[in-house]
């Protein structure tokens, strides 16, 4: 059967074929005392909170379960307007905001209404992989700038400007970014979206962690620069609805009727209970708990992170977001004698039963040099995660 040159340049997704790897490794090791610890997967703890789980009964047992309107929920895009009002200051239009099956549709139908056969993309390396690959799946091509610990892992306005190109069509951007946890400054994105202003091109921004930032001087939306940013967002992380698969897009009021159309081909509509059962994200209860939590995951972060600096597992810039550690694990690699991160990685996963993500899916320039640390993990599993990579690198 012939596979299509576009599903080739789809590469596999390593993150996932190292978690089936643990996964089948845990199996062997439940019943011993040193039990797999799950490090590799950028997933809350955390689970809906009881007023979403109620309101997702409550929609099945109402009959609330067909198709919404292609947009979403009217009542969901103006509670999501609302939280851009009351916790970013800024005034995001319900009629901009597109409902979508997760963060991947909404990229999917950016992607697609925006980016022609040919046109590239600026983005960061590190990046996370499935971003490049909407770019490709709409026959574009992802360019990967390195971006290092010096600018936070982070495009910058200069090297947007330097490497914009004939056939550049303009950026996409995660912030916090997926593997580092580092976000943007809001001048430096302001330049970078400047630059793209000028030349006619397009800003994608990826915020699906922008509600679990913990710096006050990033934890802000691009939709503040104006109209013409175009900001992804889902229901998965802050609200940890990871598998009711229901996200988010803001386009320009322009774009709204193509982006309409195509959700109405592509996708009909979102999950109607995942909709119905998210109106009681906007909760009061509801979002005061989700405070406590992103709380939760701050105290991880600055409680593990320390742990894998003092062991040598460098991370160069403290995550201001998310729940990721990006660490620099070239001179554990040569204690152990090892090539680089996915063979510590792997070794990591056999000998001290820690499963942890190599760099290799987040870019192409020096990806054996770091491995990623999800943190979303509760204190407990940290300690021994930690504990354990202690005794491997102690003992070599």
């Amino acid at each position: 059967m012939r596979v299509t040159q576009r599903a080739q340049r789809i590469q596999p997704f390593y993150v996932m074929e190292m978690a089936k790897a643990a996964q089948a490794l845990a199996v062997e090791a439940r019943h011993t005392d040193r039990p797999m610890v799950f490090l590799n997967i950028g997933e809350p703890d955390f689970t809906a909170p009881p007023l979403v789980q109620a309101a997702a009964d409550k929609a099945i047992h109402d009959g609330c379960t067909q198709y919404t309107h292609a947009l979403g929920l009217d009542a969901l895009r103006e509670r999501i307007s609302d939280w851009y009002a009351s916790r970013f200051g800024v005034n995001v239009p319900a009629r901009r905001i597109v409902v979508t099956a997760g963060a991947s549709a909404a990229l999917q139908l950016a992607c697609l209404a925006l980016i022609e056969a040919g046109d590239e993309v600026l983005m960061p390396d590190p990046s996370y992989p499935c971003n490049r690959h909407f770019v490709g799946a709409a026959d574009g091509r992802a360019v990967l700038l390195p971006a290092g610990p010096e600018q936070r892992f982070q495009l910058s306005a200069d090297q947007v400007q330097a490497h914009w190109g004939e056939h550049t069509r303009g950026v996409l951007l995660a912030s916090p970014s997926n593997p580092t946890g580092t976000s943007i400054a809001a001048a430096e994105l302001a330049r970078i979206h400047n630059v793209v202003n000028q030349r006619g091109g397009i800003t994608l921004v990826d915020e699906i962690y922008l509600g679990l930032s913990h710096d006050p001087g990033y934890g802000q939306t691009a939709l503040a620069l104006d109209d013409q940013v175009i900001s992804i967002n889902s229901f998965s992380k802050y609200f940890n609805m990871t598998g009711w698969r229901l996200g988010w897009l803001v386009v320009p009021d322009a774009l709204v009727p193509v982006i309409e159309r195509m959700a109405q081909n592509l996708f009909i509509c979102a999950s109607s209970v995942a909709q119905h059962a998210a109106l009681a994200c906007f909760d009061a209860a509801s979002l005061a708990l989700y405070e406590e939590r992103r709380a939760a995951f701050k105290a991880r972060r600055d409680h593990f992170i320390p742990q894998l600096n003092a062991m040598g597992l460098t991370v160069p810039v403290m995550p201001d977001g998310a729940f990721y550690a990006w660490a620099d694990c070239r001179a554990a690699c040569e204690r152990l004698g090892l090539s680089d991160s996915w063979a510590f990685a792997e070794h990591v996963m056999r000998h001290a039963h820690v499963a942890i993500t190599p760099g290799r899916d987040f870019g192409v320039h020096a990806p054996g040099d770091h491995v990623r640390f999800s943190t979303a993990s509760a204190l407990q599993d940290l300690d021994t995660a930690a504990q354990r990579l202690r005794e491997l690198l102690e003992a070599a």
